[in-house]
């Protein structure tokens, strides 16, 4: 096999149940074969054509040649006292597995995270390399967006963490160490990659691959509503979320540029109509910034909006970026934030922060690893 054999071979992570048996049967393959390939993948655990054991040794070689597995490299991996993992995850240019080259170095970095919450593993996925948004707060768009992932690389994310977990955890039954939420909160705007992330979810979603319930998967976005309407009609259950952080457009297109392209009302509109359709109540994200959102006045708008609409409302203390003008708001500003909304009636909760003795904030690992040396390298087989 030529070397450059390597970069022709498709990333398995990218294909539903039902492709995988139409890419196999077109090699002359019987359909079983294919869901030998995901047993072991999905349920084992196990990227390695090689110990595919019951599948023949010229099988093995075939699927190696043609397939691509991990083809991801660690960067960074850091554990929080609370359980938190984040991983930083680099790839080659174009998704082109990375060979174990020395120095070779990665053109495609993203980050994800692995959240505890009794028996809920929630894996926070980036859509993204960079964002386009610009949140002035976050640090996932400083710099801007460099590029999309593609289907293949959103599902590697939870394939990594799944790893993760069950090294940490050895003694665990499957069925306790894997992944069993997802929510699209990571780098990027997820609906701004729109095909690539529902290619991703219905991957995740399939029985046959990650069989992560639909009503365990959640797509955040900044607001756009052509796209909310899109995703209304998939006619999958998935939760919506939507980072509103402004109660006003004067104040919101401050904090967040990309709101000059789409109204408040525009995106809440959409949001009705997404409701309607998959009868999905809506989530309203809300960074809480010390002085700058978080006062009694802006709670007391922000509940005027929840009057329009069935939705219900995630407060977010906000994690500090180095170099941003931005605080943490004091605990007794969120409370007090808080029952004023519960006070007109909206269903509004303190999202607990994680991860903070880490770089918690999305965008924080990458931006700080940017000129770190690889801390461990996997290599894709």
């Amino acid at each position: 096999m030529d070397s450059t054999d390597l970069f022709i071979r498709e990333p398995l992570y990218g294909l539903t149940s039902a492709q995988l048996e139409q890419r196999l049967m077109s090699w002359g393959w019987p359909r079983f074969r294919a869901r030998q390939v995901r047993d072991w993948v999905y349920a084992k655990e196990v990227a390695d054509p090689a110990l595919m054991t019951n599948l023949s040794p010229t099988d093995r070689s075939v699927i190696s040649d043609r397939l691509a597995f991990n083809t991801s490299i660690l960067l960074k991996h850091q554990q929080s006292e609370d359980g938190t993992h984040k991983l930083l995850l680099g790839w080659s240019k174009d998704d082109k597995p990375i060979t174990g080259i020395p120095n070779q170095v990665p053109q495609t970095q993203a980050e994800t995270v692995m959240i505890p919450d009794g028996d809920r593993r929630t894996a926070c996925v980036s859509s993204q390399v960079g964002c386009p948004v610009g949140c002035r707060f976050c640090a996932s768009g400083i710099g801007g967006v460099k590029g999309n992932l593609s289907a293949a690389q959103i599902v590697e994310q939870v394939i990594s963490l799944n790893s993760i977990l069950a090294k940490a955890h050895p003694g665990r039954p499957a069925r306790d160490n894997r992944v069993n939420h997802i929510v699209f909160m990571g780098m990027g705007e997820p609906l701004a990659n729109y095909a690539n992330l529902m290619q991703a979810i219905r991957v995740l979603h399939d029985p046959g691959c990650l069989n992560i319930g639909a009503r365990k998967i959640t797509v955040s976005t900044v607001g756009v509503p052509g796209k909310m309407r899109e995703l209304a009609q998939e006619e999958l259950p998935i939760n919506l979320a939507i980072s509103l952080h402004a109660p006003d457009e004067s104040l919101r297109r401050k904090l967040i540029p990309w709101a000059e392209h789409f109204s408040i009302q525009e995106i809440l509109d959409a949001a009705r109509f997404y409701f309607d359709q998959t009868g999905r109540e809506i989530t309203l994200e809300y960074i809480l910034l010390a002085g700058v959102n978080d006062q009694s006045e802006h709670a007391r708008q922000l509940a005027k909006l929840c009057r329009t609409l069935r939705a219900n409302v995630n407060l977010i203390r906000y994690n500090p970026v180095e170099g941003l003008p931005f605080g943490r708001p004091k605990a007794q500003d969120v409370m007090v934030f808080q029952e004023i909304l519960r006070t007109n009636g909206v269903n509004a909760h303190v999202r607990k922060s994680r991860g903070r003795d880490i770089d918690a904030a999305c965008g924080q690992l990458r931006r700080n690893s940017a000129e770190a040396e690889l801390v461990s390298v996997t290599t894709p087989v």
